[in-house]
């Protein structure tokens, strides 16, 4: 199934996709599958599964100095894709970033994929470490997207990251980037950001997936800017219902996006999670009824904290 047939992205009808995380290392598939069991009665076009690779933690002595340590936290991402396509049945998206690991590494990614029968790949840089003030590639490691998307297009062309030729290449892979309407926060301007998304598109990006963002409006003025500077692939929003009262502050600290006015105001009015899950289902549903009327085929949803709102949205919506 190519990527058209997944996003379905028809004049008049309401599709959606969601993105879920691999369990917390030790932790089963339980949890997980549950998550899915609420979400597949509405035929989602697809899964998304997070990737995380190993990051710094700080474990304190007996001497009490600090000795830092690589972990990773959720491991799993490709197992859990295949174990998500098998029991399931729905197409599965993961990801594949640049943070925390090496060529090499992303080389038998590629490799494990391919196996697995997985095509469709969302191609991401990742997230700095938390206690660095900018991106530091791992030794070893891209830098940025774009280089990322290099290796798998080489990957598809039948040559390893070295130019060692592959003897039996297999399908090529297929993949989707990100974008963010309120620019990114490292970017020095939405201009520049978006000129970024325009090079990824002409190194073969078939769709991009937006950041959260609670402003129908700013995501309107970011497609049609990306319109007007020839990106032509298909933008999709990326929504996530407001649960509880401390993303009030959290979500602009750690996504860099805004609440609107009329939206802070009411979660500054509620008295309990219970609330603000209430109004989180009710603006979210708007969002979604008006990005639909203005010829959106598919919705995607974050659905971390906040499943039980995204069922409850996708019931009222399709």
């Amino acid at each position: 199934m190519g990527m058209s047939e997944i996003l379905r992205w028809k004049e008049g009808e309401r599709h959606f996709s969601f993105e879920v995380l691999p369990p917390l290392k030790g932790n089963g598939t339980e949890a997980l599958f549950r998550t899915i069991d609420k979400l597949r009665e509405f035929d989602p076009s697809y899964i998304n599964i997070t990737t995380h690779h190993s990051e710094f933690v700080y474990k304190e002595l007996p001497n009490g100095l600090l000795e830092r340590h690589r972990v990773r936290r959720r491991p799993g991402t490709i197992a859990i894709a295949a174990a998500i396509q098998q029991r399931f049945g729905i197409p599965v998206i993961p990801h594949v970033i640049c943070s925390g690991t090496t060529v090499e590494n992303i080389e038998y990614e590629l490799l494990d994929l391919q196996f697995l029968g997985i095509r469709h790949l969302l191609l991401l840089r990742g997230d700095k470490a938390a206690d660095d003030k900018v991106f530091v590639p791992t030794p070893g490691g891209h830098a940025h997207t774009t280089d990322l998307i290099g290796q798998v297009r080489r990957f598809n062309d039948g040559f390893f990251a070295d130019g060692t030729p592959i003897k039996h290449p297999g399908a090529p892979f297929s993949f989707g980037v990100a974008c963010y309407p309120e620019k990114h926060e490292e970017a020095p301007n939405l201009e520049q950001d978006m000129a970024h998304l325009k090079t990824k598109q002409d190194l073969g990006a078939q769709y991009a997936v937006t950041q959260m963002f609670f402003d129908n409006a700013k995501y309107y003025a970011f497609v049609a800017r990306a319109r007007e500077m020839g990106i032509t692939i298909p933008i999709i929003p990326g929504i996530k219902p407001v649960a509880k009262r401390s993303q009030l502050t959290m979500v602009p600290k750690t996504f860099h996006c805004d609440i609107p006015e009329a939206l802070a105001a009411e979660m500054q009015r509620c008295k309990s999670d219970e609330e603000v899950a209430r109004l989180g289902v009710e603006w979210a549903v708007e969002q979604c009824k008006d990005l639909y009327a203005h010829g959106v085929g598919n919705v995607h949803f974050y659905t971390v904290s906040a499943v039980d709102s995204v069922r409850e949205v996708a019931a009222r919506l399709l």
